[in-house]
């Protein structure tokens, strides 16, 4: 059982304290209620744009990592389609260090055009290596274009393409921060060796004058159910066949959700599982092969691939995977196989929390979602979950018609 207290500021920030007493460290994170589901369909890698503008400095600190970095500190930041995550570590005795630098970012960005063009010229030569130049780079803008078409969820954190991050204007930029960088939106846990009256006095201080700024009020429509199959098939520079086969499934808080989670861990997660087993070891049609899902907060997808060996055709991979899921729906899983992928989520659980970072991270992620104690009964959501309402959930998401498939092949010379 995770403990921690909370208040609110005036301002509606909301803080969460963690105590622990056994580290001579502190964490702060702060995430932001704000990600690439939130940004307009023309001007998309807004989200993952500020990751970085945020490092560029602020309004009254030119510089952020070296101030913070003298007080022995480190720091870092993601983006996902739901959400945006800043945290910082460092000496408990240098606490107030974190608090005037994150204060002053949440205060306002220096927004120069100087600091928009070098990011804007980062973030887009990201994009072209990971997505661009990397082989299947681009496998995930296809997947997602495939699947949704109502949803923000179409496109990726780094956006739909290189030409809306290169024409990012600052006006913009300034508008996107002003909308969703504010104490309103936003929750910040500090964790370590603390005191709920220290933390509340150094909120108050750095924190506490910030204007609140507008709630943002999300209205994202929501996908359609699918109900035709889609096909797509690419031919591109790379070494091997791949295949990718997405099926929408359930929301992030919803109870279908954590049968989804354990589906994929008996699927595709790992050596021992079924399709690893069956398709890579024994039928050797894949040399990899996985299944996971995409965690998002909104109904998200659950997704199989792989990679296809050499002289085996993606059609005959894609039969062998729908000819497993068929045994899947017809059979069920065993009560083994569901106690199996319950201990490797109760593992993960209790390994997640081992680090302060990620107790931090985690407390803040809950407090978005609702509420910071969710933390603390997640376990006993997945323990619920039965062999029979398994099957049931299964056969909901695994039908002809909510099913997206991407051959992305080797071409031809």
């Amino acid at each position: 059982m995770l403990q921690f207290q909370k208040f609110t500021l005036g301002n509606g920030l909301r803080v969460i304290v963690h105590e622990d007493t056994a580290t001579p460290m502190v964490a702060m994170n702060i995430l932001y209620d704000v990600g690439a589901r939130d940004e307009e369909a023309d001007r998309t890698g807004f989200a993952h744009l500020f990751e970085h503008l945020m490092f560029g400095g602020s309004v009254n600190i030119p510089e952020y990592d070296e101030p913070l970095q003298m007080a022995g500190g480190e720091n870092n930041a993601y983006t996902t389609n739901d959400i945006t995550n800043y945290y910082i570590q460092l000496p408990l005795k240098n606490i107030e260090t974190a608090f005037w630098l994150e204060s002053d970012r949440m205060l306002s960005l220096a927004f120069s055009e100087k600091s928009l063009d070098v990011q804007r010229k980062v973030v887009c030569e990201e994009f072209k290596e990971h997505y661009l130049n990397k082989p299947y780079g681009d496998a995930w803008h296809l997947l997602r274009t495939l699947s949704y078409k109502t949803h923000p969820y179409q496109w990726p954190t780094i956006g739909k393409n290189l030409e809306q991050i290169e024409t990012a204007q600052l006006e913009d930029v300034k508008a996107f921060f002003f909308k969703h960088y504010r104490p309103v939106n936003a929750v910040m846990c500090v964790a370590g060796n603390v005191t709920l009256a220290q933390v509340k006095e150094l909120a108050e201080k750095w924190f506490g004058a910030i204007p609140a700024g507008d709630r943002y009020v999300r209205n994202i429509a929501a996908e359609p159910k699918q109900e035709n199959s889609r096909t797509q098939t690419v031919f591109a520079d790379v070494p091997l066949d791949s295949l990718y086969k997405a099926w929408h499934m359930p929301a992030r808080l919803t109870a279908p959700y954590y049968a989804c989670d354990l589906l994929t861990e008996i699927l595709g997660s790992g050596y021992a599982s079924r399709l690893y087993q069956r398709l890579v070891k024994e039928e050797q049609l894949f040399s990899n092969i996985n299944c996971y899902h995409t965690g998002s907060l909104d109904a998200g997808l659950l997704v199989i691939e792989g990679k296809i060996r050499e002289g085996k055709t993606a059609e005959a991979a894609n039969e062998a995977i729908e000819a497993e899921l068929a045994k899947l729906l017809a059979g069920g899983v065993t009560e083994s196989e569901l106690q199996k992928s319950k201990n490797k989520i109760e593992a993960m659980i209790a390994f997640e929390d081992m680090t302060l970072l990620n107790r931090a991270n985690n407390l803040a992620f809950y407090e978005t979602l609702g509420d910071a104690a969710m933390i603390n009964q997640e376990w006993s959501l997945y323990q619920t979950v039965t062999a029979d309402y398994l099957l049931q959930v299964a056969k909901d998401v695994f039908t002809e018609g909510n099913c997206n498939t991407l051959f992305y092949k080797k071409k031809v010379e």
